[in-house]
């Protein structure tokens, strides 16, 4: 199979939501589907978009086939939804889960935060790197993807303070979730500097093993993020 040409894309200019994306080398499901979640991720394709089979295989240039298997992984992941005679659609963050996902993260992050003076010294650098990442991608201006990954990747990075694989795997899920909501809003550009500073501020509490003070500040960091993202959403 070809690739998509976008000058030739049927779909590029006809108002389609699906215009913009494009495959740059032969299409396979996993190519498929992982463009398919840069558009969510960018929020390029909103929450509630129907995914039509025709439309997307004719923007990406695959078959119906390997469309239906990329929606398949979308819809196991939680981005998309699958509803009999409606087909499938981009997921929809809810109240209820948007406020169980601050929770859980709450509860394995502080459990990170907590056990830092007894953190081996890999998981304590790990957190230093993530910092130092997401900080140089604020300063080269990267796309609200990569600063929405690298901004997640510390707050895992907390959560291997535990030691515990388990928990970080636990953590991976409860991000994933987390992605869909942020996809849906500008918050992460507008705001990244401000994110950088109280992020370093946090490790600076954590290297003076000042402990209690620091979970008292991720604590307030993930209230604030919740409430953003549901005033945001407009899903109160």
């Amino acid at each position: 199979m070809k690739p998509a040409e976008r000058a030739n894309d049927p779909a590029a200019g006809d108002g389609s939501p699906f215009g913009g994306l494009s495959l740059e080398h032969s299409s396979t499901v996993d190519r498929v589907a992982d463009e398919l979640r840069r558009a969510v991720f960018e929020g390029e394709i909103e929450s509630g978009t129907p995914l039509r089979e025709v439309a997307l295989a004719e923007s990406l240039g695959v078959s119906r086939p390997t469309l239906r298997e990329a929606l398949a992984l979308l819809v196991a992941e939680g981005l998309a939804t699958r509803e009999p005679n409606r087909g499938v659609s981009v997921a929809s963050p809810d109240p209820e889960s948007v406020r169980d996902v601050s929770t859980a993260r709450t509860v394995l992050e502080t459990a990170g935060v907590r056990n830092w003076p007894h953190a081996t010294e890999a998981s304590r650098a790990a957190v230093r790197r993530a910092l130092g990442d997401y900080e140089d991608a604020v300063a080269a201006d990267a796309s609200y993807q990569e600063l929405n990954q690298r901004h997640l990747d510390i707050h895992l990075s907390l959560v291997g303070l535990t030691g515990s694989p388990r928990l970080v795997s636990m953590a991976e899920s409860i991000v994933a979730e987390l992605r869909l909501a942020l996809a849906q809003i500008d918050r992460v550009r507008r705001n990244a500097r401000d994110q950088a500073g109280s992020h370093h501020h946090l490790l600076d509490l954590l290297e003076a093993d000042e402990i209690d003070t620091a979970v008292a500040e991720l604590g307030e960091h993930l209230h604030g993020a919740e409430d953003a993202i549901i005033e945001r959403l407009e899903l109160d």
